[in-house]
């Protein structure tokens, strides 16, 4: 029979997976950055499960709280939308 924690690390990283592309591929920078978020508190579980509690709390300040907050800031002086390259060539 499966473990339960394997089964929730399996998915845990899938999900991280799933977002980390979400968050390259978006044209909304706002989205871009709770994609990112999103990847962060994925892996933090896998990392939680993986029994790296120091690791977990150095990850979920950094990239969680500070990183993202950073981004939104940064993002409120500049465009919110990622311009397309032009087919012009």
């Amino acid at each position: 029979m499966i473990d339960v924690h394997l089964l929730i690390l399996a998915v845990a990283v899938l999900v991280g997976l799933a977002s980390s592309y979400m968050a390259i591929t978006e044209r909304d920078l706002l989205k871009a950055v709770g994609y990112s978020a999103a990847q962060a508190v994925a892996y933090t579980i896998a990392l939680y499960i993986l029994m790296a509690p120091d690791i977990v709390l150095a990850y979920v300040a950094i990239a969680v709280g500070v990183y993202s907050a950073l981004l939104v800031f940064l993002i409120s002086k500049t465009k919110r939308y990622e311009e397309g390259a032009s087919d012009g060539s």
